[in-house]
């Protein structure tokens, strides 16, 4: 933008018609001067001299009012009078066409402004009677739904009941069948509780030994074994058991499910008939984000009516329980004897490992020891070999020393001098070799120190390992129930 003359305010005889924009144009200002004044050249004093020329310039434009343009063309210019204010009337910032240009935005934004707040309200009305009804349609049907699920609890609620009722009715079952079952089951106590206690014992073993080897695989389809052994037994027991009507696994899952149900027939009936205005509402910030659900209406009614179809199954198989259980005696005996074996046999492989492991590391620590002596005796005599070189430097330090006290021109650079201090040097670099020959002498010696603890240790858990395994493990396993025991006849 070009700065035209003088920035005191000018005078105008009318104002101009209101342009579009607030600012106009440096043409436009320009041309804002055209007809409203005569012209008269200004005076050398008018002219402003002491204004630089880079940023200001004098106005070339001839001024003439509208007004006067008619009546002033008879005169000359001798006989008009000029115009002049305190210093020029031909410079100035804005006009007021851009003035009124200002107040006319001004009127214009302050109507959009109200217009975009009038619909702001009447948007802002229409939103809340929206959401009202909205809020009013959501919560109907959220009612809705709560009481179809009391409904659905309370069904199940009485297929539950029903089920229960059945199972305690079931009291005719095989009596000296039961008996036999209920002697074998019991007499699996006594190999599942050695074959646990071996694997108690087998967690007392240290470091490296703790090892999954053969003889815990072995020991724990032992386990599974006997527990398999016991569950099938425990099974076919429950459902002899004529007092029962079925066994307490199945019994407990229904009394259990049923117990939920009652639980949770309770909340939904609670929540059914809460209201805006009821008591004990509250605001809980944050419950919405809480999923604490685990199951959906499928795979809820599903469990449930699993829950009724095992125990319906379990009552329909009691007519021919009594050959299921005289075939299943057999199969667990020989099942629990064939594993039991099977685990010997592994106890015994690897004591065999683990004795011949510890006779190894036996004699590979009697070699470090004899290396950890060696490395020792290495180190004592480095350390008496830079003792040795304390003298040499001690008296090549003071060679140099007194031949710094040597009267002017004797202090020559001699020879002597030169060879002295390479012997400081050749001495400094004899120890600092030494030093570190001592300082990976020290490190070989802490490694194989380490070594030895570390074969000591290793010595330590393999004689225990031994003594587990050997003593404790194998002394419970030296008896086990006989073939009529585990069939339930003795």
């Amino acid at each position: 933008m070009e700065l035209v003359g003088s920035t005191l305010t000018a005078t105008y005889a009318h104002p101009r018609p209101v342009p579009s924009n607030f600012l106009p144009a440096i043409s436009t200002m320009a041309s804002s001067y055209k007809n409203r004044f005569p012209h008269y050249s200004l005076t050398h004093s008018l002219s402003l001299p002491w204004r630089p020329s880079t940023y200001y310039k004098v106005a070339a434009i001839t001024p003439t009012l509208a007004p006067f343009s008619k009546s002033s063309q008879g005169l000359t210019p001798s006989k008009m009078l000029p115009f002049v204010s305190n210093r020029t009337a031909l410079f100035t910032r804005y006009t007021p066409d851009d003035w009124y240009r200002s107040n006319l935005t001004n009127y214009k934004e302050s109507e959009i402004s109200r217009h975009d707040a009038e619909r702001l309200r009447v948007d802002t009305s229409r939103m809340i009677q929206d959401k009202n009804q909205q809020t009013r349609k959501t919560q109907t049907e959220t009612t809705k739904n709560l009481g179809e699920r009391v409904n659905d609890i309370i069904f199940w609620k009485t297929e539950l009941n029903h089920e229960v009722d059945e199972m305690i009715g079931e009291t005719n079952a095989l009596t000296d069948m039961k008996k036999r079952l209920e002697r074998a089951l019991a007499e699996t106590e006594g190999p599942l509780q050695v074959a646990e206690e071996c694997l108690l014992h087998r967690e007392k073993r240290m470091g490296i030994d703790l090892v999954h080897d053969d003889v815990e695989k072995q020991l724990l389809t032992e386990i599974d074994v006997i527990h398999s052994c016991q569950e099938r037994m425990r099974r076919h027991l429950d459902k002899a058991i004529a007092q029962l009507a079925s066994d307490r696994a199945a019994q407990h899952e229904l009394e259990k499910d049923l117990s939920d149900k009652q639980a949770a027939h309770r909340i939904d009936d609670k929540c059914h008939y809460l209201r805006n205005t009821s008591d004990g509402i509250s605001y809980y910030r944050g419950v919405e984000r809480v999923d604490a659900t685990i199951s959906v209406p499928e795979s809820w009614a599903k469990f449930t009516d699993d829950n009724i179809m095992r125990s319906q199954s379990e009552r329909a198989a009691s007519s021919k329980l009594r050959d299921d259980i005289e075939t299943l005696l057999v199969v667990t005996a020989n099942e629990m004897w064939n594993q039991f074996n099977k685990v010997n046999v592994a106890f015994t492989n690897r004591i065999s490992e683990t004795a011949d492991a510890k006779n190894k590391i036996q004699t590979h620590l009697a070699k470090t020891l004899q290396e950890i002596f060696q490395t020792e005796m290495t180190i004592e005599a480095i350390r008496k070999a830079i003792r040795d070189k304390g003298p040499s430097l001690k008296v090549a330090h003071t060679r140099l020393d007194e031949r710094t006290r040597r009267p002017n021109v004797e202090l020559c650079r001699d020879s002597a001098q030169l060879r002295l201090v390479n012997e400081v040097y050749e001495i400094d670099d004899t120890i600092q070799s030494l030093q570190q020959r001592l300082r990976e002498a020290e490190d070989t010696l802490q490694a194989l120190v380490h070594t030895k603890a570390n074969l000591e240790h290793e010595l330590a858990v393999k004689a225990n390992s031994l003594f587990i395994d050997q003593e404790k493990c194998m002394g419970m396993r030296k008896t086990f129930p006989n073939t009529l025991r585990l069939v339930g006849y003795v």
